[in-house]
Formats: structure tokens, C-alpha cells, sequence
């Protein structure tokens, strides 16, 4: 069973920064692909950035030339660097990793951005 686990979540002034990390229990090099979700209040989910095996990124238009998507895969972790955020940046993010149709995720860490 595939384990992810967010960290990093907090309140922050509209701004400011905040990194996201995301911890696999097992060799990420085993997903085609890991990133983050994110689920506004009163919002559908929303694919904010991925990163597939090979370190190829891509984002949601919203956050390009703010976020930064990166794997460690000795440590197996993903990160989310998140700067110059803006209010509704607010939300709760979740990792997930992808293989061949299976899909994980995590429990979620909140991000507030304050005005």
C-alpha cells in the first residue's frame, strides 16, 4: 500500500512563500508521475502541477512563473515551492502519485493566504 504524506501547509500573507513537501513510502521512480492537487472552498479539485519520471513539469496557467514542481528521489520526496501567493491560492493540497491507471493520494495540507 502506497503511503503519501504532505507536510508544509500553513498561513501566510498574500506575498509571502511556502513549501509543500510530500513523502512516498516506497521509490518514486515507480510512478509515471506525482504532483498536487488542490481543493478551494466551494471549488471543483484542481490539477495545479505535475512531474513525471523523466522531471518534466507542467502547470496549471494560474500558478506558472510562481510554483516550482521537484522530485528527490533518494529521499523520495516531491516538493511544491509556492511564491508570490495570492489569496486565492488558498486551499487544501493534496500529492498524488500515478501508474499505469492506479492513482494514490494523500490526506491533504492546508494553505491559507491571507489579504
Amino acid at each position: 500500500q502506497v503511503r503519501l504524506v504532505e507536510s508544509g501547509g500553513g498561513l501566510v500573507q498574500a506575498g509571502g512563500s511556502l513549501r509543500l513537501s510530500c513523502a512516498a513510502s516506497e521509490i518514486i521512480d515507480n510512478f509515471n508521475a506525482m504532483g498536487w492537487y488542490r481543493r478551494a472552498p466551494g471549488k471543483q479539485r484542481e490539477l495545479v502541477a505535475t512531474i513525471t519520471r523523466a522531471s518534466s513539469t507542467n502547470y496549471v496557467d494560474s500558478v506558472k512563473g510562481r510554483f516550482t514542481i521537484s522530485r528527490d528521489n533518494a529521499k523520495r520526496m516531491v516538493y511544491l515551492q509556492m511564491n508570490s501567493l495570492k489569496p486565492e491560492d488558498t486551499g487544501t493540497y493534496f500529492c498524488y502519485a500515478e501508474t499505469y491507471g492506479y492513482e494514490w493520494w494523500g490526506q491533504g495540507t492546508q494553505v491559507t493566504v491571507s489579504s
